[in-house]
């Protein structure tokens, strides 16, 4: 940025703090994915002050709760009465099937339908949960580069209106989450998709199993096969989620605190959002959306970063795979399961645009890469074991299966038919000394 666009960088925001009506809020909503009608124009004006007066540097809910509502009604449709049953048939249907394939008790909680507007309010919280590290940093680095732009005469009161206008940075964020909440909540069909506990209930309320017939519907449209088989199957995946999240409550402490603490090294500093500033044309609001969406704030990963994302993608496909091989068992009496299968897990590999855009905000994709090798494991297990000894794997944290079982599920199996151990450093350097002919590498 240079003097030039400095100066005119901090008469926008005096004549913004002397005189608001000459501020082009038109801009900025436009900038947050707000409609440009006066209605939305004059709400934005209303948030603004309030993010000005009594905002933090974090997250505000109801700007996320307020943005996530509009886009997930932009599109949402009353879906007929047929389709509503057939969704509601089909999850207590899935219930009783999935009772044959594991032992993990069922939920008291009754299966339910969600909207697309309920659902993305429903899962707010967690998603707050999630964000809420980035958008403090971002504030943080926004309030300190307007501190390093200020003249030094400026008097105190005048500093303080500028470092309240840092949390302008967390304003945007939160409404650009609650838009991509509400583009999620046009990809999911079920609570559970993105493999993330969402519906975690809260007020010690159990989590729930829930079907979006819109979405259900949606997703039946690409597939040559009856609505009733399509909607059977994802609420089987459903339930199982929820089943195995209530079961083990470890994994939903776990996935969220390293999914946090993943968050929470994300540091981006005043530096970086100078930067980021440069390739953005202030006039453009869709540039600056773009800037705050698309990743280009978030810096390179650290070591321990890279430690935490490994534990997120190894829990992930561990407990994707265990539902795909569940899931499979339960719908044995669908004769379209692998065709609905193989499509649920391509569309988990490729990522949905929802998706892709939270990875871009948060620095994080909630996709499991090793999803097929991990279901592979569980039915290697299932196999040798059956059903009741690979769900006893989810009783206890040091029980479930790691990154090294995805590696090698033979060594699991043996260890848990009390066959061979798993070979140790020894074995395997001596192996790969006969390997390669009695040669020693060494490097």
């Amino acid at each position: 940025m240079t003097d030039d666009d400095s100066d005119d960088f901090r008469e926008m925001l005096r004549r913004f703090l002397e005189n608001g009506e000459q501020f082009d809020v038109a801009q900025f909503a436009k900038a947050a994915g707000l409609p440009g009608d006066p209605a939305a124009i004059q709400a934005m004006l209303s948030q603004l002050q309030q993010a000005l007066q009594h905002g933090t540097d974090g997250i505000t809910e109801q700007l996320v709760r307020d943005a996530a509502t509009r886009v997930a009604n932009s599109k949402a449709i009353t879906v007929s009465a047929d389709v509503r049953a057939t969704a509601d048939s089909a999850l207590q249907l899935a219930a009783l099937w999935l009772d044959e394939a594991t032992g993990i008790s069922p939920l008291t909680a009754t299966p339910t339908l969600m909207t697309r507007p309920e659902w993305a309010r429903a899962t707010i919280p967690v998603w707050i949960q999630i964000a809420e590290p980035v958008a403090k940093s971002i504030s943080g680095a926004a309030e300190k580069l307007l501190a390093e732009q200020l003249p030094d005469d400026v008097d105190a009161e005048r500093q303080g209106a500028f470092a309240a206008l840092g949390r302008l940075g967390g304003t945007l964020f939160s409404m650009q989450l609650g838009q991509i909440v509400g583009q999620l909540s046009e990809e999911v069909s079920a609570g559970g998709d993105l493999g993330i506990p969402l519906l975690d209930g809260g007020n010690d309320q159990e989590l729930r199993a829930v079907l979006i017939p819109q979405n259900v519907a949606a997703f039946a449209e690409g597939l040559d096969i009856p609505l009733h088989d399509v909607a059977l199957y994802l609420a089987i995946r459903e339930i199982a989620h929820a089943r195995l999240f209530k079961h083990a409550k470890w994994v939903t402490t776990g996935l969220i605190a390293s999914i946090t603490e993943y968050a929470n090294g994300i540091a981006i500093n005043s530096e970086a959002l100078r930067d980021a500033m440069e390739n953005v044309d202030m006039s453009d609001p869709e540039s600056l959306r773009r800037m705050v969406s698309n990743g280009a704030l978030i810096p390179p990963k650290t070591d321990d970063q890279l430690v935490a994302l490994a534990r997120i993608e190894t829990i992930l496909a561990v407990v994707e795979g265990w539902v795909d091989v569940v899931t499979s068992a339960a719908a044995h009496r669908l004769p379209s399961r692998d065709a609905i299968a193989e499509m649920v897990r391509r569309q988990r590999a490729v990522g949905r645009p929802g998706e892709k855009a939270l990875a871009g905000l948060v620095g994080i994709e909630a996709r499991p890469r090793r999803l097929r090798e991990a279901a592979e494991m569980w039915r290697l297990v299932n196999d040798a074991v059956g059903a009741d000894a690979r769900d006893a794997l989810w009783d206890h944290p040091d029980a479930v299966p790691t990154g090294d079982d995805i590696d090698n599920p033979l060594a699991l199996v043996a260890r848990l038919t009390g066959g061979a151990a798993a070979p140790d450093a020894m074995d395997v350097a001596l192996q790969e000394l006969l390997d390669n002919d009695g040669t020693v590498d060494e490097n």
